[in-house]
């Protein structure tokens, strides 16, 4: 398979997506552009790609992808809330690094996502003899639990965050290659790019912070 075969699998996708399909995916490069700048907007764009996302998956039987976008939808709403509250100076929210006790739950959570996430592609995708015949459920899994707290931790701005995305995103770019859907291959990749640009902005939001109260 050649650079041109994956350009043609490439307009092949983006000539069978939606116009629903094609605003979805660019509200949600422009959400991680926000959350990149540590802007409250990322939260209004994402809520919007995400709930065309559920109906898309809805009509398309894709319960277990339903779901997910489901969740990023709940805590779309959870970050938006949080990231709205002032302080008694009515400065916004800082941006800082984890703790001890974040690193924990964080760890914890994974965990049990993942034995829950497999629980649920098992009762989903019981009869999907090809798709249990591959690696793609284990992916599913690992990309899915990361996306969980990496959601968390933007939710509460924790620079680690995007450690979880960067890790989902290098992940997904390959697995969705390898289903053929370059066009979403291509979506992740943008993701991975903003996700490590994001990582070091939040990085430096979070020194001048620990700079200003020291």
């Amino acid at each position: 398979m050649d650079f041109h075969y994956y350009l043609q699998l490439l307009y092949q996708n983006i000539m069978d997506s939606s116009w629903m399909e094609i605003v979805a995916a660019s509200l949600g490069i422009v959400s991680v552009w926000y959350a990149k700048k540590a802007n409250i907007l990322v939260y209004p764009t994402g809520i919007v790609s995400v709930l065309l996302y559920v109906y898309i998956c809805f009509k398309a039987q894709l319960y277990a992808d339903m779901g997910i976008n489901a969740y990023y939808f709940v805590f779309s709403i959870y970050g938006w809330i949080m990231w709205s509250r002032k302080d008694e100076n009515k400065e916004d929210p800082p941006v800082t690094y984890s703790d001890r006790k974040t690193w924990l739950i964080s760890i914890g959570v994974f965990l049990v996502s993942l034995v829950v996430i497999q629980v649920l592609l098992r009762i989903f995708k019981a009869n999907d003899v090809v798709y249990w015949s591959s690696f793609v459920p284990y992916t599913d899994t690992f990309t899915t639990a990361v996306a969980i707290i990496g959601m968390w931790l933007m939710a509460v701005k924790k620079v680690e965050n995007w450690l979880f995305w960067i890790a989902a995103d290098v992940v997904s770019v390959p697995l969705y290659l390898y289903k053929g859907l370059v066009f979403t291959s291509l979506q992740y990749f943008v993701f991975l790019v903003l996700a490590v640009l994001g990582y070091f902005e939040w990085r430096k939001l979070a020194k001048e912070n620990i700079m200003t109260n020291a």
